[in-house]
């Protein structure tokens, strides 16, 4: 398996998120630069965490007109895993690769901090790894973290399995304290946390460990070849 985390100008938790999948995993990573136009090669994408653009317009609203999310975007619809990372879901919504958006955290604070997730949805190809509605720790480093989704889209998401995590204590007053969405098809995640700081008996957690062995366990177990057969 092979794994592109795509540097943007401002990226700030691209090693850090390469480091861990060579750690949980052992596959090869590559940091691809964030005019790159073709990611075929790859068979998961990390869009990683950081300050892209210097969030000087809006976090996420400048990358996502860099070359590369137009690659992200393709081998999205080819069945391809995607996981964006704090800024990196910030691009997923303002790709529109994900419904919804992030806002100012409802107290206006930056917030960095390790805090409690509740898995909701266990069968995706990023969480078959946990269990049923397990609480795991991870990472949180955001001033604009909190999801917004309108009513009808908030009841589509649940009905749907699409939302991934939440957060058992809302941290950033995210609506229903969803922390992590799936696209419709699964194959794409955003989540705000950051699993890549929580893969080492040193940090606060290992908890991430599992997001990465979850992915991993998908692509090579062949569920990414059955579901395009």
């Amino acid at each position: 398996m092979k794994w592109a985390v795509v540097v943007f100008p401002g990226s700030n938790c691209d090693h850090d998120a390469a480091q861990a999948v060579r750690d949980v995993t052992g596959d090869m990573v590559d940091l691809v630069w964030h005019d790159v136009t073709d990611l075929a090669a790859y068979d998961a994408i990390i869009l990683p965490g950081g300050f892209s653009y210097g969030d000087y317009l809006r976090s996420g609203a400048i990358a996502r007109f860099s070359p590369a999310v137009d690659a992200v975007a393709k081998e999205a619809a080819a069945g391809k895993l995607v996981l964006g990372i704090c800024n990196g879901f910030q691009v997923l919504t303002e790709s529109h690769l994900l419904p919804g958006a992030l806002l100012r955290n409802d107290h206006l604070q930056f917030r960095c901090e390790t805090v409690e997730l509740i898995v909701e949805n266990h069968t995706s190809p990023f969480t078959c790894a946990y269990r049923p509605g397990e609480r795991i720790r991870i990472p949180i480093a955001h001033g604009e973290g909190r999801y917004y989704a309108d009513e009808t889209l908030r009841q589509r998401l649940a009905a749907d399995g699409r939302i991934a995590f939440r957060y058992a204590d809302n941290p950033n007053g995210s609506v229903d304290a969803i922390a992590g969405v799936l696209n419709d098809r699964g194959n794409v995640l955003g989540l705000m946390p950051h699993p890549e700081r929580a893969v080492a008996a040193w940090m606060t957690s290992q908890d991430g460990r599992l997001l990465f062995e979850s992915m991993h366990r998908f692509v090579e177990e062949g569920s990414y070849a059955r579901a395009n057969a």
